[in-house]
């Protein structure tokens, strides 16, 4: 029997809570919040949803709400819920190891700096942390080792030693399982190397320089010359640090979406020092949007786990509800937490790293071999080919109103992009605008080479356009004489929002229509987007060149100072082309006399 929605959203509260999607089984299909639970839960049946939606309200049997006093409580609770039952539809972190600690034990008279999985139990010692991955922890167990000489041992090979070992002679412990260092000697190392570890170098740096020079007084010179050597490595180890202001806890989260996959990147920063970064693909169930996303990821990143929350949440987007994520993020933390968005200072250093982050793992990721090597056989499927295509090529047009018009092609393998076989082209002699015009110079250019030069030929030919674009570049190629490349449109829908592209193979009635899934919709779009981003990139280097080049320096009494004004004031050169003599004339240091000079110049 299917579900009664009308009748069930009649009884349904406006009230904040939550809710649970169930199928015919009882099993939990989604588990959402909401600050009016009527006005969410209908607009799961009324309106446009996306595939994804779709799909989940078909399975809908039963809905169970629960009601909070506020929307922080539903917050927490989904949260509860989620971690609980893990729902199909919900996003989940696959990542649920727990983060690694660095552990001192308060219990041994001369305690090692030991690696943790998870805290233990509280009175054995503190735990430094946690720390992004086992990689952080090793790295910097190793570099406080080295320069504070902490021991590295196994509490029972230290009981049993009557010598020092290998580690004591090559300088990396200073040996007191044999009683070569005094108790409180060998404390104040595990204090040196604890300040370092929590972003504190310059204190201990202070201190060892104060030391060293007491004991330069004593002339004990060697004591000196130790000293002096842990002041160097400590100096390296602060600059081998990428972000340390001795200030501030936080946790920055970055978003990085493409056709295909998403990834969050997460760095961790406490004490003001960077202790790395770990990264997430989560499974975008209902294609939310990207500032949705973000904010179900970090409120299951906290609340779905039982994890240390910083001062601060920075993240690259603005959550939709960031209101309330701050809340209920103070509320589990017993302090005040702040969530922010846009931030300066190195704060915004830490936000860029983070973001640069994202990229860098998202593109890794989407180039990997057997990734494409799937798309690539998907795009085989999805457009009915006898052979899976192994060279790809996709052209765009990009100008500003007809200005310094460039069009781009980029060629992609079963490797990825081909980026020594990236071509662009300066478009001449065409109507300002004529996108039409400019795409089949490109094309006759790029095709008519090729041919006179026997290279090779794309199996599959894009052309970022609709029917137009389509039935123009089948011209072309009758034109220049090749047969066996398949063609392929791409126009977007009216929301331009990718997934929702129409696709023409060969002809403008061979419509297609791939769901937002398709790994081979979603080759499509990476190599759509890679060309578009060529072409922009050329356009502004061409635009840039000739603003640079403009007819602004051959007018007389036009310089530099009043070229820059003029440009500054009218967005570029057009903008100036296109005005007046009065519009002129308000540009600071343009007189009126001047103003008619530059608009008979520019107009003859």
């Amino acid at each position: 029997m299917s579900f009664d929605a009308k009748h069930f959203l009649k009884t349904v509260s406006e009230s904040p809570g939550v809710y649970r999607m169930l199928d015919t089984d009882g099993e939990i299909l989604y588990v959402g919040k909401a600050k009016r639970l009527k006005a969410r839960l209908a607009s799961y049946f009324r309106g446009a949803l996306n595939t994804k939606t779709q799909a989940l309200v078909s399975r809908i049997a039963d809905i169970q709400v629960t009601i909070t006093r506020t929307e922080t409580e539903a917050l927490l609770l989904e949260q509860t819920l989620i971690k609980e039952q893990r729902p199909p539809y919900n996003i989940l972190l696959r990542d649920d190891k727990s983060y690694p600690f660095i552990f001192v034990s308060d219990r041994h008279p001369y305690p090692a700096l030991e690696f943790k999985r998870a805290r233990g139990k509280r009175g054995d010692g503190r735990y430094l942390g946690p720390f992004p991955s086992t990689t952080a922890v090793r790295e910097s167990l190793a570099l406080v080792q080295k320069i504070f000489r902490i021991r590295n041992c196994e509490d029972s090979v230290f009981a049993h030693r009557t010598r020092p070992c290998l580690q004591y002679q090559i300088q990396r412990c200073s040996a007191p399982c044999v009683d070569y260092i005094g108790r409180e000697e060998y404390q104040r190392d595990i204090d040196h190397a604890i300040m370092a570890l929590d972003g504190r170098s310059e204190q201990v740096t202070a201190q060892l320089t104060q030391d060293m020079e007491a004991a330069s007084q004593a002339l004990d010179f060697e004591e000196a010359g130790r000293l002096r050597d842990q002041i160097q490595q400590l100096r390296r180890l602060q600059e081998r640090q990428i972000v340390d202001t001795g200030d501030g806890d936080a946790d920055i989260f970055a978003l990085a979406e493409r056709p295909g996959g998403v990834c969050i990147s997460t760095l961790s920063v406490r004490g003001g020092r960077m202790l790395g970064a770990r990264h997430h693909m989560p499974q975008n169930g209902l294609d939310l949007t990207a500032e949705e996303l973000l904010g179900a990821f970090i409120s299951h990143y906290y609340l779905g786990h039982d994890r240390d929350i910083p001062s601060e949440v920075i993240t690259s987007l603005p959550l939709v509800d960031a209101d309330v994520i701050q809340a209920a993020l103070s509320e589990r933390a017993g302090k005040r937490i702040r969530v922010a968005h846009q931030v300066r200072g190195h704060r915004a250093q830490w936000l860029r790293l983070a973001d640069t982050n994202a990229e860098q793992h998202l593109t890794s990721q989407l180039a990997n071999r057997s990734q494409l090597a799937k798309r690539f056989d998907a795009l085989r499927k999805a457009l009915d080919l006898q052979e899976t295509p192994t060279r790809l090529e996709c052209f765009d047009i990009s100008h500003s109103h007809g200005e310094a018009t460039v069009a781009s092609c980029v060629v992609f393998d079963q490797d990825g992009p081909v980026k020594s076989d990236y071509r662009r082209f300066n478009i001449e002699g065409v109507a300002a605008g004529d996108d039409y015009a400019a795409m089949r110079q490109a094309l006759t250019r790029r095709y008519k080479r090729l041919v006179q030069d026997e290279s090779k030929l794309p199996d599959v030919l894009i052309v970022d356009g609709g029917k137009g674009q389509l039935n123009m570049a089948r011209e072309v190629l009758e034109d220049v004489g090749i047969m066996n490349t398949h063609l392929l449109g791409v126009a977007k829908g009216t929301t331009r929002k990718p997934g929702l592209e129409t696709l023409f193979l060969e002809t403008v009635d061979n419509a297609l229509s791939l769901d937002s899934a398709s790994p081979g919709l979603h080759l499509i779009q990476h190599i759509r987007d890679e060309a578009h981003r060529f072409a922009i990139t050329g356009h502004r280097q061409q635009r840039d060149k000739q603003r640079r080049t403009s007819t602004l320096q051959d007018i007389p009494g036009v310089g530099p100072k009043r070229r820059r004004e003029l440009l500054r004031f009218f967005g570029g050169l057009q903008g100036v082309r296109q005005a007046s003599r009065d519009e002129l004339a308000r540009v600071p240091g343009i007189s009126a006399q001047m103003a008619t000079t530059i608009h008979q110049a520019l107009h003859g």
